[in-house]
């Protein structure tokens, strides 16, 4: 067997999460591989509407195994929160969700230095979601962190005030007073307390030497999907850096973040928007900074389901998307939220971009110190709601000539179309 994999195309929020709750039935396991607690994956069926930050959006499916892999960082008491909104809904994590041992805690003094340092860059701020990840994964790289069997050991409470110690360090350093930052609206004194607290339902997860776990599956012959989280364009090494995060979030990043061999990769299922969003600062050539970029993010709901904050929109970007393509090896395309653009008369794509009047599909060097300019295709709008739609065939004709252009121009085909939130409003052709 293989280990499939899905991932976003994009600057993140594609619709992963609705994704994978729809494939989930296919596998047996669904196993996060990078990312933490910024990651925002929503799901929507039978009138209810759940955020996963943290764990595997399979857990849905009490028949699936959801594995949170040594790629990911935890944040204890983010965690703590997510399992208890899923209680309310009658959903017990604790019959198939599984952690590995070595993924890196988010500590609060991880919070506490990622508010100091966007502080510190002023009007250069890169976007950062505040929830720790930077500093998280700065500590894992310098072979600092802690990781979830720590808590296990008898050295961990020392281990905690040492890498304690040397972060209120730099935060003196930058002549920043702890007191004058607040963690989820709390101090940090009394986030620290809650944090400690949280441990307590980490504890109570079963733990996995994950890399293992995985293997011996794959031998036994289980289907698995390692499920992403962010967007390839804000991978670490090949996104729009530095406004990127701090994990690999292509393909190659499931073989570091689940502990398997690039051989066991099989399908990877890329998912985008039939347009573009991004939060936060940094590059974004095709934004729309008008009318038509307010109703995209008005029809779509385009606020950030981690942060809250409102996306930056954009006409669909073929160049950065053919570029995200490449790096992942994507055999099959899935394109989510063609409903937004129902109302839209004209719709526009662009194919590549002029770079010092040379015409180019490739994406430059430095997207944020280059005049990079869309050069745009026009299509007709299909201005049809699409609520009554039951086949991917009674769909607009202008709507399937949109997808076929897409596919025609990246060489990979577009195996599912979604028209809206809900599990049943999606189209596999």
């Amino acid at each position: 067997m293989k280990v499939d994999v899905l991932l976003g195309l994009q600057w993140g929020d594609e619709g992963k999460g609705k994704v994978v709750d729809v494939l989930t039935p296919h596998y047996d396991i669904i196993a996060r591989f990078q990312g933490g607690p910024n990651a925002g994956h929503t799901i929507e069926f039978d009138g209810k509407k759940f955020v996963l930050h943290t764990i595997p959006s399979g857990i849905f499916n009490a028949n699936t195994t959801n594995l949170i892999g040594n790629g990911v960082i935890i944040d204890p008491y983010v965690l703590e929160k997510e399992i208890a909104n899923l209680k309310q809904a009658g959903i017990d994590v604790h019959k198939n969700l599984l952690v590995s041992r070595k993924a890196h805690l988010i500590l609060p003094s991880h919070r506490l230095l990622d508010a100091v340092y966007e502080s510190a860059k002023g009007k250069h701020k890169i976007g950062s979601t505040l929830k720790g990840i930077g500093p998280a994964y700065t500590d894992k790289t310098s072979r600092n962190g802690i990781r979830v069997g720590d808590i296990e050991q008898s050295q961990f409470r020392e281990k905690y005030d040492s890498l304690l110690k040397q972060h209120l360090d730099i935060v003196h350093q930058y002549h920043q007073d702890i007191n004058s930052f607040q963690i989820e609206g709390m101090s940090f004194g009394e986030y620290e307390q809650k944090w400690m607290n949280a441990l307590s339902t980490l504890v109570s997860l079963k733990k996995v030497n994950s890399e293992y776990f995985i293997n011996q599956q794959l031998k036994s012959g289980k289907k698995i999907l390692a499920e992403g989280a962010q967007g390839t364009m804000l991978d670490i090494d090949f996104g729009s850096y530095p406004f990127v995060t701090s994990s690999n979030t292509i393909t190659a990043g499931v073989c570091s973040g689940l502990g398997i061999a690039p051989s066991t990769v099989g399908k990877v299922i890329g998912i985008f928007k039939a347009y573009c969003t991004r939060v936060g600062s940094g590059p974004f050539p095709t934004e729309l900074l008008d009318e038509q970029g307010d109703e995209l993010r008005n029809t779509g709901h385009e606020f950030g389901s981690t942060t809250g904050r409102p996306r930056r929109c954009g006409w669909i970007d073929l160049p950065a998307l053919k570029y995200a393509i490449m790096l992942n090896g994507v055999t099959e395309l899935m394109m989510m939220k063609a409903d937004v653009l129902n109302n839209f008369k004209t719709i526009e794509i662009a194919t590549h971009y002029n770079i010092n009047n040379v015409v180019t599909d490739e994406l430059p060097y430095d997207l944020t110190q280059t005049d990079c300019h869309p050069v745009f295709n026009q299509f007709e709008g299909w201005n049809k709601q699409l609520d009554n739609v039951g086949t991917y065939d009674e769909l607009p004709e202008n709507l399937r000539h949109y997808v076929r252009f897409i596919e025609e121009n990246t060489g990979v085909p577009v195996k599912m179309v979604s028209v809206g939130p809900d599990r049943s409003e999606t189209f596999i052709r």
